[in-house]
């Protein structure tokens, strides 16, 4: 019968994806296992995680999750066609649903998924698309293992290109406008260290209060935002300098080259 799950890859997010399954109790250790071909990262995961199998070569299981490197896919998938398994997840960038099909003799379920690393503490977002042969009861399953590492949509898989371009790569954005705020701060006189932990904090307040209001970004914007006050100053300079289109070429960009890739 083997395993519930066998995740293939234990980099970051395969292992961020094994703590959430175990934290929400979707399965035990012993319905998990990992396969892991580096010795000294797979002795590091085998310390984390005690009681769930980590091995160097593919375990028999009935379902499986790929996170493996987009080039090593077609390769890791030609091995698991010995096994026949029900359920192959991948959360490869790039590989499309049916180059993963066409390595497999039977008709297998199929989900590619666009995570991001928010994951590794819980808070990720993922997106989920179905290939020809996976049911609702599929995605439902797909759906299950993300959730315990965050929020989850379904989409068809012509929009992960899209979603790529804002979820999967955004939250590099984030932390790009958090250098930049930091700097910002020093250059207008704070000390380094007080303006490191001034937009850590913001920015966490900032985001906490955008998912938990319940109104629209520009709601909260607006409401923070006093005429001819200090913020105004701010959005004004934003404004006149074409903020929003800056931002939304560079998730063009990044949704293009994520079409690239693909392709």
């Amino acid at each position: 019968m083997g395993k519930k799950l066998s995740i293939v890859g234990g980099g970051k997010m395969g292992e961020a994806l094994l703590a959430g399954l175990l934290s929400a109790d979707w399965a035990s250790s012993d319905d998990i296992s990992v396969v892991e071909p580096d010795e000294a990262r797979r002795e590091e995961l085998q310390a984390k995680f005690k009681e769930v199998e980590c091995s160097e070569t593919l375990t028999i299981s009935n379902n499986y999750l790929l996170a493996v490197k987009p080039q090593l896919i077609s390769t890791v998938c030609q091995e698991l066609n010995i096994h026949n398994p029900r359920r192959v997840i991948s959360i490869a960038a790039g590989v499309t649903i049916q180059s993963i099909e066409e390595n497999f003799d039977s008709d297998i379920a199929v989900l590619r998924v666009m995570p991001n690393t928010p994951a590794m503490v819980g808070e990720g977002m993922s997106a989920i698309a179905a290939g020809s042969f996976a049911s609702s009861e599929d995605l439902d399953w797909a759906s299950s293992i993300l959730s315990a590492v965050g929020e989850v949509v379904i989409v068809d898989e012509t929009a992960l290109d899209a979603v790529t371009g804002l979820s999967g790569s955004g939250p590099a954005y984030l932390f790009y406008l958090a250098e930049a705020l930091i700097q910002a701060g020093i250059a207008n006189g704070l000390d380094p260290s007080v303006s490191d932990v001034l937009t850590r904090q913001t920015l966490l307040g900032a985001s906490t209060l955008l998912t938990k209001s319940g109104v629209t970004p520009e709601e909260l914007r607006n409401s923070v935002t006093s005429p001819n006050g200090t913020t105004a100053a701010a959005i004004e300079y934003f404004q006149s300098n074409d903020f929003l289109a800056l931002v939304q070429k560079a998730v063009s960009a990044a949704t293009d080259k994520s079409k690239e890739l693909g392709s």
